[in-house]
């Protein structure tokens, strides 16, 4: 069991939940780009996996390559050097607010619940065309 899908654009993060003040009352909300990225994430994986969802109980491996845009600023040579994957990108979002986001956004739909996913990689990249690409599978279909 195994699914591959591509969310187009530049990798986004999670970001923190918001706090305003209403009244005695402290009212808790997800800034409005993280539930927008969060829904293509849905979108994606619903419209390219055709809304495959794996069984509760199995344990799930999650790979993640973020790759993107490249500086239009960056010299030819530093340029090959980010497509040869020699440069590799150091910059936010960070990995783990990567993986965050899209674990996230797939309880439910892919998996029962993120808490399935026992193993996770993240890879940061530049790359022609901004994009991220997931990879999830069973640990038992795992080859070695």
């Amino acid at each position: 069991m195994k699914v591959k899908f591509t969310i187009p654009g530049e990798p986004m993060g999670k970001q923190r939940p918001k706090f305003s003040r209403r009244g005695n009352y402290v009212h808790t909300y997800t800034p409005d780009k993280t539930v927008s990225y969060e829904n293509l994430v849905k979108l994606e994986f619903e419209r390219q996996c055709n809304t495959f969802p794996f069984p509760k109980g199995i344990e799930l491996e999650m790979c993640i390559e973020a790759y993107f845009s490249i500086p239009k600023s960056t010299s030819k040579k530093k340029t090959a050097q980010m497509l040869d994957k020699y440069i590799r990108p150091t910059k936010k979002p960070d990995a783990d607010n990567i993986i965050k986001i899209i674990a996230d956004s797939l309880n439910g739909i892919a998996y029962y619940d993120d808490s399935q996913i026992v193993s996770c990689k993240c890879d940061k990249y530049y790359g022609s065309q901004p994009c991220v690409k997931v990879f999830i599978c069973s640990v038992n279909d795992k080859q070695v």
